[in-house]
């Protein structure tokens, strides 16, 4: 017999791709974590930096000065904040970030500065006009371009920490709440294998793949910028483990009990983006108000980057980079410590 066919006023057929779609956004909207973190993370993100970056006006550039006379003639003009200091301290917050420019008394008045950055270019202007608001000024410029004084020199160890903390966080964290949501981890829970070796097979994972991205890091801003290592390469290898180890901790910590890779994103923006701002990778932490000072001491990249910046800038050894030293290996112990109490395998 033949089949029979649909009358005309049977329902029509629904698109496959519309049913699929349809599926895909009850899914979503089913977990909460993932529409807080698509909708309402950015949200609160965009009202916390509308808040810190309101209009407002300009921040005066910082003027390290070696005399009286001239922080008395440079705070007359409300677009600079000269600071006092000798010559040698000035040189440091010129190459720290601390200060955007150093003014020399005469005559003539000599300005260093580093004509790299915007903002020491910037200042120079300014108190040229401070200095001199009658004629050409009488001064001699001595940019600030031998290794160990630029702002590149500042810049790489606190782009090798940022690498070092994303590399932690997103290749631990993420990885294990993917390897969650493919059911991959409930399979290993019948093998001989305890919660605190799967773990740890993670930690050591970056410990390994640290040996292999350092030197390439090192290599690359030594050849291309001629950032070198001015103290020990062992003193460094070991606070980029601590550093590793650490942002490891954090990764674990954060994928313990996230149930998709939604969810995991958010926890791992939320964690990095205040270090990524606050933590000095770009610029010197003295930027920021004294009042938060002390909480930013306490944020793990922030150690990161002080202590890599210790060694390779200040040829810095053990003793002065000890307390960021303490905070890393804290920081790993006690993040591994409550991942391995919390973490769940399904």
């Amino acid at each position: 017999m033949n089949a029979p066919r649909p009358s005309a006023t049977s329902a029509p057929v629904s698109s496959p791709l519309w049913e699929l779609t349809l599926a895909r956004l009850r899914i979503f909207f089913r977990e909460p974590g993932a529409v807080f973190w698509t909708f309402g993370f950015p949200l609160l993100l965009s009202i916390a930096l509308g808040i810190a970056f309101r209009n407002r006006a300009a921040e005066p550039s910082i003027v390290a000065v070696v005399s009286p006379e001239l922080e008395r003639a440079l705070a007359a003009d409300a677009q600079l904040r000269p600071r006092l200091l000798d010559e040698l301290a000035a040189r440091e917050a010129l190459r720290t970030g601390k200060a955007d420019l150093v003014v020399l008394p005469g005559p003539p008045i000599s300005y260093l500065y580093d004509p790299a950055r915007a903002e020491s270019r910037l200042a120079r202007a300014l108190a040229d006009t401070a200095l001199h608001p009658r004629g050409p000024p009488a001064t001699v410029d001595k940019p600030v371009i031998e290794p160990g004084s630029r702002y590149i020199d500042f810049l790489i160890p606190g782009l090798l920490g940022m690498q070092l903390m994303s590399a932690g966080m997103w290749g631990v964290g993420y990885v294990i709440v993917d390897m969650r949501t493919k059911k991959l981890l409930k399979r290993l829970v019948a093998t001989p294998m305890s919660r605190a070796q799967f773990l740890w097979s993670f930690v050591v994972m970056r410990a390994l793949f640290l040996l292999m991205e350092l030197p390439v890091l090192l290599g690359f801003a030594y050849l291309v910028f001629q950032v070198g290592v001015a103290g020990s390469i062992l003193l460094l290898l070991g606070i980029s483990l601590l550093g590793a180890l650490a942002f490891a901790g954090l990764g674990l910590l954060v994928a313990s009990r996230a149930q998709n890779t939604q969810t995991v994103s958010g926890l791992i923006n939320l964690v990095m983006l205040p270090m990524f701002v606050a933590s000095g990778v770009f610029f010197s932490t003295a930027r920021f108000p004294e009042g938060v000072q002390p909480l930013l001491r306490v944020l793990p990249l922030t150690a990161l980057n002080d202590a890599l910046r210790a060694v390779m800038i200040d040829g810095g050894g053990l003793r002065a980079v000890a307390p960021q030293c303490a905070l890393l290996a804290g920081t790993a112990a006690i993040t591994f410590i409550a991942a391995l109490r919390v973490f769940r395998w399904r």
